[in-house]
């Protein structure tokens, strides 16, 4: 291990000599990419630093055992187990550092929600997913901004795509992928029977111009007018674009804009992060799945997560945790999930050193 902090440490070195010099400064590009990378390396190295002074205070202090003065001697042996407990401490966080960090972990993100099965009742729900990572996101001041929405006459969302902006906030919503499940009784149901619907959620790191360069040659631009629930027209101008990326098949549309300039900003944006995502999936299957197989098809079976109205309960099926704070759930108190989420991943990384 601490070989590896040692050359993790003589890149940091060489990464600070980099930056200044002009040939890099002179290259955005490059500038951008070493800059990262130092970025990346930083804590890793602030902590190698500290255990390398922790180390001198604990040679400092056995040295001190054979001191001729006894009170010194007595000072020195209550230090040591002390020195030792913050020596482990830093090891095992040494440890952690170290493991396969995910590079997109700092990013924003790109929150695409879709109803599954459920009709109506899924929409509703996935409204109500939609507002609940809004607060999250306020919560931790990250900036919300709607890229495409399909919404229903009932207040509903047939798909929403959000971009969600600030740091780490693909770190922390990366668990949210997959299929969550709903059980209550709807508004709409005389019997008073408990209704079971389920929404996809897709959490997407937001690529920008330098990971995923998309030649306009390669792209298919329709420009139609938008429409709104009900089919009524939400604008009268041609403002709605369709963006179909031929090399991929993939196709974005985006019409909640009055602007055709924005709406086609927005479609590239979701592009971008649809096409990096794939590269991800196509070259660390291992790390990060495709697209296609975090949302699933929808299907209630396939749920990561349940929310049931009737007990007031949100569990989470992958870690077999149960909260009966439905409420506050639903009001973006998510950590409690997320970070339950992040150390089982976490320590299955470090039982997969071992």
């Amino acid at each position: 291990m601490f070989e590896k902090l040692d050359a993790v440490e003589r890149r940091y070195v060489e990464l600070e000599e980099l930056l200044v010099s002009p040939a890099v400064m002179d290259n955005r590009r490059e500038y951008a990419k070493l800059a990262k990378e130092r970025a990346g390396l930083e804590s890793i190295v602030q902590a190698f630093r500290a255990w390398k002074q922790l180390q001198a205070q604990v040679e400092g202090s056995k040295s001190l055992l054979r001191d001729p003065d006894a009170d010194v001697r007595e000072l020195a042996q209550e230090e040591l187990p002390v020195l030792r407990a913050q020596n482990d401490e830093l090891e095992q966080h040494l440890k952690q550092l170290l493991l396969p960090r995910d590079p997109n972990d700092d990013r924003g993100v790109v929150l695409e929600i879709r109803a599954g099965t459920g009709g109506e009742e899924a929409s509703l729900f996935a409204a109500e997913l939609f507002r609940m990572y809004g607060r999250y996101a306020e919560r931790h001041g990250w900036r919300v901004d709607v890229l495409s929405s399909s919404p229903t006459g009932l207040g509903g969302f047939k798909e929403v795509i959000a971009s969600i902006e600030g740091r780490g906030a693909y770190s922390r919503l990366k668990f949210e992928g997959g299929v969550h499940r709903v059980q209550r009784v709807p508004e709409t149901e005389a019997s008073g029977r408990i209704h079971t619907s389920a929404v996809t959620v897709a959490v997407l790191p937001e690529a920008d111009e330098v990971d995923v360069e998309i030649d306009d040659r390669e792209l298919k631009i329709d420009v139609f007018r938008s429409s709104g629930p009900g089919g009524q027209s939400v604008n009268t101008t041609d403002s709605a674009v369709r963006v179909t990326h031929l090399p991929s098949n993939l196709v974005v549309t985006c019409q909640d804009e009055k602007s055709q300039h924005k709406n086609k900003a927005k479609a590239l944006k979701i592009l971008r992060a649809r096409l990096l995502e794939r590269a991800r999936a196509d070259q660390q299957s291992e790390i990060a799945a495709s697209r296609r197989s975090m949302v699933g098809t929808g299907d209630r079976s396939e749920r990561i997560r349940t929310y049931n109205f009737p007990q007031s309960r949100v569990t989470d099926h992958r870690i077999n945790v149960t909260l009966h704070t439905l409420d506050r759930t639903l009001e973006g108190e998510l950590d409690p999930l997320i970070d339950a989420l992040a150390t089982r991943h976490q320590a299955e990384a470090l039982q997969a050193t071992h």
